[in-house]
């Protein structure tokens, strides 16, 4: 059993900067695949990082490639989304979520067992 536990969240102009970070509990977080997705109102949640457990190989959607950062820290059971160049567009909540089955990191929610309860994300123009 994983638990997660996100913060960072938060009000940011558009060009501005935010981390978010997740907590994860469990002895084994190192062997999970770690994602982020959000969800915008009225929308279906999308992919938007993962990070592989121990290599940290690292995934990203189109629209966020060279602006965001995904990152782990197995010793602290924490994994960081960090959200440069926000647009008005990145706009959602933003959920954590883990994998502990798959030898890459799914990049479909359907692949993750374990989520957050999300933060929120809001950027102004």
């Amino acid at each position: 059993q994983v638990q997660l536990v996100e913060s960072g969240g938060g009000l940011v102009q558009a060009g501005g900067s935010l981390r978010l970070s997740c907590a994860a509990s469990g002895r084994t977080f190192s062997a999970h695949n770690m994602g982020w997705f959000r969800q915008a109102p009225g929308k279906e949640r999308e992919f938007v990082a993962a990070i592989s457990g121990r290599a940290g190989t690292t995934y990203y959607r189109d629209s966020v490639k060279g602006r965001f950062t995904i990152s782990r820290d197995n010793a602290k059971n924490t994994v960081y989304l960090q959200m440069n160049s926000l647009k008005p567009e990145d706009t959602a909540v933003y959920y954590c979520a883990a994998d502990p089955l798959f030898a890459i990191p799914p990049l479909a929610e359907r692949g993750y067992g374990y989520w957050g309860q999300g933060t929120q994300v809001t950027v102004s123009s």
